[in-house]
């Protein structure tokens, strides 16, 4: 009996002793867990381009790209050429709504609270900087949104709030962005190597990237009577102005998925090299035109920057895809080149391999992705400086606004551009002394020419933005000075019929939460109808 009782004791020592060790070993994933906050900002910033796991703002630049005419696709009749939408399971063009409450969500929300209980105020101003920047991606992405409940873990379903309420959230963030980040004085040690891939822990750029949400804030509002271009100008002259203070996402890209640029070879979200594949997304007619001198407004001037923005084709010329056309209807010498450089020309032999020897621009595993920059500031204010009657001012940041994009070409993506095609101090003096580009007299500057030199300088990486500033004129709005659209020479070749004619403004919200668990929430707001993407955003209205 002792000998038995020995044994069950050795039994249940053992197993005390091995439970303690599968707990330590595999804490359970519902179990509350502290680290060190700046361990969460790495994967917090990759929300903010795309990050491990194929979300965030670059996944759905792809589709919305097509909604402004950077990019067509390779097929005819693309949904997303016909300013349609894709409202089902498979969420496509869904990663805003998932990178600001999840991706960045709760783990940017740990890590304030976290840092705030240990007095660190730069990395709460951090923070705040990227939820306004959030923020104000999702409102102007979606319209109404859950503001007032967003991270309340308590409950299942949630309210949404009006559009007014999430630009308020906006500007209210991020003035408490800069009021954490002037709190501190020196630096944080650990914050170098936790922002090792944006801003390497310098708090004087991340004031500016906050200056540059509330720039944006404020322009926002051009069609409203309480639009305040003063401020618009007064954040633009605070927020980033020089190459090294481009505010981008920067990527490791080794032999890990994770650490390369999503738009890159390596993770080929471009549809990769076939010329047949559905998915396969090309550079659009109308972004091709104004670089190449066909577009109205810019007649006759090849603009230098196409080649280190665009593809080629065998006949060495720059030539887009007409939306929803495909590219089939355009002679095969003429197709441009994928995004990874292989040619379209069934003819041609094109031995170049889809990698980074062959890409060049936001299409290399490492290239940075800019969130904000330089040269959408100064349009900014040259829009603001307009609007308010200072022609002067406006014509000033106009020139500073191309400058800046040919800085930031010449400077960050400089790579693989074609022998012959490189921007010289002298090749820029001389686009910037075209007066069809810059006119010399402040009167002759007109609203087309600076939102249209923004849409080149916000090609490929501010999509998103260039979408709410093409909303912002209704897309075809007239430029009162010359009476022609703002615009030039945009136009639809295919609508969706669910559109009903109507121009796309807005986005449905997630299928994947809102649709299964949150209905009742979508039907206050419209949001079950064939048609809500056509419902005008509130701030792009008077």
């Amino acid at each position: 009996m002792k000998k038995i009782f020995i044994v069950l004791l050795s039994t249940i020592v053992f197993q005390t002793s091995c439970k303690q060790t599968i707990d330590d070993a595999y804490l359970s994933p519902n179990s509350y867990s502290k680290v060190p906050p700046e361990q969460l900002l790495p994967q917090i910033i990759s929300a903010m381009a795309g990050n491990y796991a194929g979300h965030g703002p670059l996944n759905d630049m792809r589709y919305i790209g097509a909604y402004i005419q950077n990019f067509s696709f390779y097929l005819p009749n693309s949904v997303f050429d016909a300013m349609g939408y894709n409202n089902s399971i498979g969420d496509v063009a869904q990663s805003t709504w998932r990178m600001h409450y999840y991706d960045i969500g709760q783990n940017n929300q740990r890590m304030m609270q976290w840092a705030a209980e240990e007095n660190r105020w730069h990395l709460v101003g951090i923070g705040k900087a990227i939820e306004a920047w959030s923020w104000l991606t999702l409102v102007d992405y979606y319209g109404e949104v859950i503001v007032k409940e967003a991270f309340n873990t308590s409950l299942t379903t949630f309210h949404y709030d009006s559009e007014e309420e999430g630009y308020n959230k906006v500007r209210s963030t991020a003035l408490e962005a800069l009021e954490n980040l002037n709190k501190d004085a020196g630096t944080d040690a650990t914050l170098a190597e936790a922002d090792k891939y944006f801003y390497g822990g310098n708090i004087e750029k991340w004031k500016k990237f906050a200056y540059g949400v509330l720039a944006r804030y404020y322009n926002h509002f051009s069609n409203k009577s309480t639009y305040k271009p003063d401020s618009a100008i007064y954040y633009a002259d605070k927020a980033m102005a020089t190459v090294d203070e481009i505010a981008s996402v920067k990527f490791l890209a080794d032999n890990r998925s994770a650490t390369n640029n999503f738009w890159g070879p390596f993770r080929s979200n471009f549809g990769g090299t076939a010329t047949t594949n559905p998915t396969a997304i090309r550079q659009s007619a109308y972004i091709a035109n104004i670089l190449n001198g066909t577009n109205s407004e810019f007649t006759g001037v090849e603009d230098p920057r196409a080649w280190y923005m665009l593809r080629g084709n065998t006949n060495g010329t720059i030539v887009g895809v007409e939306s929803g056309l495909g590219q089939a209807v355009i002679p095969a010498a003429d197709r441009p080149e994928t995004f990874f450089g292989a040619s379209q020309n069934p003819t041609a032999t094109n031995a170049s391999p889809p990698n980074d020897n062959n890409c060049r621009f936001l299409f290399r595993n490492n290239s940075p992705i800019p969130v904000m920059t330089p040269a959408e500031m100064k349009f900014i204010k040259s829009e603001a400086a307009f609007r308010k009657g200072d022609k002067g001012t406006a014509l000033q940041a106009f020139k500073e606004g191309i400058n800046a994009h040919f800085d930031m070409l010449t400077t960050v993506y400089n790579v693989n551009i074609p022998v012959g095609k490189e921007i010289t101090t002298q090749v820029k003096a001389d686009y910037l002394s075209n007066t069809t580009v810059v006119p010399v007299d402040a009167n002759a500057l007109t609203m087309s020419k600076i939102m249209m030199q923004k849409y080149i300088a916000m090609f490929g990486h501010g999509i998103l933005e260039t979408w709410l500033d093409m909303r912002r004129f209704h897309y075809t709005d007239l430029d009162a000075q010359t009476g022609k659209q703002v615009y030039a020479d945009f136009t639809l070749n295919i609508v969706m019929a669910d559109n009903q004619g109507q121009y796309v403004y807005r986005y449905y919200p997630r299928y994947n939460s809102e649709y299964v668990w949150n209905v009742n929430e979508l039907t206050k707001i419209g949001a079950t109808k064939n048609n809500y993407h056509t419902k005008k955003l509130w701030i792009t209205e008077p």
